[in-house]
Order: C-alpha cells, then sequence, then structure tokens
C-alpha cells in the first residue's frame, strides 16, 4: 500500500527538527570531535533523503517544489555508499546554509 507523500514530509520535518536540535548550540569543532553527534547527523540526512525519494515515486509534482531534491537524494546515496569519503565540513555546510530552506519548503507543503 503506497504511503500518503504528507508522510514522507512529515519524515523530512521530523528529520529536521532533531537535526537543529542534535547541534543546537554546537560547534563544527563539536561536531567533528563527537562521533555519536556525526552519526546522528548522518542518519537524519540519510532519512530526508530517502523520504525525498519516495516522495518522488508517489507525488513528483510535490518533489519539483523542494530545491535541490535531487542533490539531497544524490547526498544521502555518499553518506550510505560513500561513507568512507564523507566530507565533514561539506555536512555541517549543508546543515546551516541548505537545511532551513528544505524545512520552509516541506512545511509549506504540508499546509503549516
Amino acid at each position: 500500500m503506497r504511503r500518503d507523500p504528507k508522510t514522507y514530509l512529515y519524515d523530512i520535518q521530523e528529520a529536521g527538527i532533531r537535526l537543529e536540535r542534535f547541534i543546537a548550540e554546537k560547534r563544527f569543532e563539536d561536531y567533528i570531535t563527537d562521533d555519536l553527534l556525526r552519526s546522528a547527523v548522518e542518519r537524519q540526512f540519510e532519512i530526508i533523503g530517502e523520504a525525498l525519494g519516495q516522495l518522488g515515486k508517489v507525488a513528483p509534482d510535490q518533489l519539483k517544489q523542494i530545491s535541490d531534491a535531487g542533490k539531497v537524494i544524490a547526498f544521502r546515496n555518499i553518506l550510505i555508499h560513500g561513507y568512507a569519503v564523507i566530507d565533514d565540513r561539506v555536512v555541517w555546510d549543508i546543515i546551516q546554509t541548505k537545511l532551513p530552506t528544505l524545512r520552509n519548503e516541506t512545511r509549506r507543503l504540508l499546509g503549516m
């Protein structure tokens, strides 16, 4: 049975909220020295990328309304399959510069 597209959007929102909570009051230096934090952050990005991929299957029109959705999905693939070459600075930059836009766009699609 197919999931409602809003379920994927909700999953993205929840993962974004967790990411923001995980990094609250943290600096990049905290991030790179805390294995648990890095693992938690990467997991939330995996969830976001997977949810976007699934959203594209059930509601491609909604996926088109999310900036850089293809890049986010590709980032998820790097985290999972290319884990040995992850650049922590890139991950941190994405949290700081791209996550707010993603959260705003999914909030809009959810009607929040």
